[in-house]
């Protein structure tokens, strides 16, 4: 099993050249910060990362989360990590400074996150939560509930959780049944939710649940949502955490096809007297609230699907090297990393992981542009960005990651189906990702519904001027075949839009029909417009005296093979978008 190697030099480019890092410190104030930032800061989480997480998650896979008399009993050294990690100030890094946090820009720590979900997923799921738990209460709280949670949330003493699914409300959360009844300055909450993921631990002294319910005179359906805090244990009036217990319990753990190492609950609210929960933002206006631990979630796992195609390229790039299989005609054994198939897969592999690097950090970045403004169009501007881009970074990257995790394991061979070589945990860990925080037609209809009908097209449209503008300003001859793919996939965006504006808006069957053959094509154009500017930035750097041409010529082969093997499922894609829906509901309930 090979050991984890954070991606320096790649996430450093990123970083520098296509997040322009150090302008974002400029814009923020950071100046003192700015040069060799993400180095440094890299390099140190790198090490407790690769070092501390990575040997655990083999562990965590193996053994697993327990529960017994309603307590969840983490994975043995995931506590002591949990403490490594506050101790180093992490949780905190992009943390509001009003309560506590370091006021670091976020696309630096979506970098660093990359690093504790490559290492160990199952792990870092607990702080990705509480991040969610910690935009919710920070965009919707009161004064007094930010006061009392966001410190001890911000510097990781307590963690977060989302309590938002029922056994009969997934997505459809206007089924919920979970009520809060009001009680002086609280509430009582009394339901059940499922899948929690960290919904119980004892890896620190107080857990933070964040609850949909609804009152008992809300409205019907989802306009009759409410939010609560809902803490495990009660605060004294100084709010620090007591041993007084609130009426809310993990009742059983799921059994879960992977992420062995990420306890997710069944909670129960409310069995006998009922859970105390506070409200967050206004009564009955919970799904806005939702939305925003959501979106923050939904970009999360997004990463999480770079994070485990990372994992799953290292291993399965050293096996190659080392694995023998093969005669040359003198009678010589090679590697397998020396047959063709092999090196295609590796490349796919390779390319796939950069683009969907280039998109996460890049999509993150526009919320430290959001932060950076005074101007209120370009505030605007950079929100709709950042909302076009959540279901694109949520559902093409990890759907992009059930391949890159399917090739590690088929670079193997049968020992890719043993357990013990450990790639075979990427493939099952990868599995959740195209399901939790809204499934991949969950964001497709996200995307085609809110992000571009609702707008009639105009942050898309925003998006590829863009593309068009940076492929035209690649003028390097040795670039244009990778440009004249890139153009060939902006025409085929254009023509995908204008297809969704006038028959998807009249026929809904067709747009639910094509939606997500219309997120996957706006991923493959995005990785592909990211990959191709990185290219050119390469190939300008290759003239400096202190070029790294090993680096930069390969970062120009990833682009190129992303153009002329994954840039081409773009046609393919429009072309069953635009067959329609009626094929799809074309037959009747019995004959399926």
């Amino acid at each position: 099993m090979s050991e984890y190697r954070f991606p320096y030099q790649d996430a450093l480019f990123v970083l520098n050249e296509l997040v322009d890092l150090e302008q974002i410190c400029h814009n923020a104030g950071l100046d003192e910060f700015a040069e060799g930032l993400g180095e440094a800061v890299l390099d140190e989480a790198a090490k407790l990362g690769g070092e501390q997480l990575a040997p655990l998650n083999r562990i965590g896979d193996q053994q697993g989360a327990t529960i017994s008399d309603n307590t969840v009993q983490q994975t043995e050294g995931f506590s002591e990590v949990y403490q490594q990690f506050c101790e180093g100030g992490w949780p905190s890094l992009a943390g509001n400074p009003e309560f506590g946090g370091q006021g670091l820009p976020v696309s630096l720590a979506v970098a660093v996150n990359e690093v504790w979900q490559s290492a160990n997923m199952g792990w870092s799921l607990c702080p990705l939560l509480t991040q969610g738990s910690i935009e919710a209460i920070e965009t919707h709280g009161s004064e007094q509930l930010q006061q009392t949670y966001l410190p001890k949330l911000i510097s990781g003493e307590w963690t977060g959780t989302m309590n938002l699914t029922e056994p009969d409300a997934g997505t459809d959360l206007a089924a919920l049944k979970t009520r809060a009844v009001p009680e002086g300055d609280h509430y009582r909450i009394t339901g059940q939710k499922i899948f929690i993921t960290w919904g119980d631990h004892q890896m620190t002294e107080n857990i933070v649940h964040l609850v949909l319910a609804r009152l008992p005179d809300a409205p019907a359906g989802v306009k009759g949502i409410s939010l609560f805090v809902v803490p495990k244990f009660l605060l004294d009036e100084n709010g620090n955490t007591t041993d007084q217990r609130n009426d809310a319990f993990p009742v059983a753990l799921e059994h879960k096809l992977g992420i062995h190492g990420s306890p997710t609950c069944v909670m129960s609210f409310g069995d006998n007297e009922g859970a105390i929960g506070y409200l967050v933002g206004e009564e009955n206006n919970g799904l806005a609230c939702m939305f925003t631990m959501m979106n923050d979630a939904r970009q999360g796992v997004g990463l999480q699907g770079l994070s485990i195609s990372e994992r799953a390229y290292q291993q399965a790039l050293e096996y190659a090297k080392e694995r023998i299989q093969g005669t040359l005609r003198d009678g010589s054994r090679i590697s397998i990393i020396k047959h063709p198939d092999v090196r295609r897969m590796l490349l796919q592999m390779k390319s796939a992981t950069q683009a969907m690097r280039a998109l996460t950090y890049v999509a993150r970045a526009e919320v430290d542009h959001i932060h950076n403004t005074t101007d209120e169009a370009a505030k605007a501007k950079h929100k709709a960005r950042t909302d076009l881009y959540t279901p694109i970074v949520k559902g093409w990257i990890t759907e992009l990651a059930q391949e890159v995790t399917y090739l590690a394991v088929q670079v193997h061979g049968g020992m890719g189906f043993i357990e013990e070589t450990g790639v075979a945990q990427h493939y099952r860990d990868a599995r959740i990702l195209t399901i939790y925080e809204g499934t991949t037609g969950i964001q497709a209809l996200d995307l085609i519904g809110r992000k571009t009908l609702s707008d009639s097209g105009a942050a898309l449209t925003d998006l590829l001027a863009e593309i068009e503008t940076d492929l035209n300003g690649i003028t390097a001859v040795e670039l244009q075949d990778i440009v004249s793919a890139n153009r060939t996939a902006l025409n085929t965006a254009n023509s995908a839009k204008q297809w969704v504006l006038e028959t998807g808006s009249q026929d809904m069957s067709a747009a639910g029909s094509a939606s997500v053959n219309y997120m996957m094509l706006l991923g493959y154009l995005c990785g592909g417009w990211l990959m191709a500017k990185s290219a050119d930035i390469a190939y300008k750097q290759l003239g400096e005296s202190d070029a790294d041409a090993e680096y930069l010529n390969a970062k120009i082969t990833c682009a190129r093979f992303f153009a002329e093997q994954l840039l081409p499922r773009t046609v393919s894609l429009l072309k069953a978008m635009q067959a329609g829906g009626e094929t799809v509901m074309a037959l009747s309930e019995e004959q399926f």
